[in-house]
């Protein structure tokens, strides 16, 4: 049962990443493919993640009591 609840979780978490990556490559004029995604240059894909990274921590510290 905690293999199920774990892998469900997992999903979840998969799901909302990309949700975020898609939102943050339309923020910044990038074209995203369902899939792999391997004619993005290294700029384009390291200013999507940064851009991730960055609003996660924004979120965190607003979130953190």
């Amino acid at each position: 049962m905690a293999n199920k609840k774990s892998s469900t979780t997992e999903s979840n978490s998969k799901s909302k990443l990309q949700n975020l990556k898609a939102e943050v490559a339309s923020s910044l004029n990038i074209n995203l493919n369902s899939g792999e995604n391997g004619e993005l240059t290294s700029r384009e894909a390291g200013s999507i993640g940064g851009e991730m990274v960055k609003r996660m921590i924004e979120y965190a510290e607003k979130n953190i009591n």
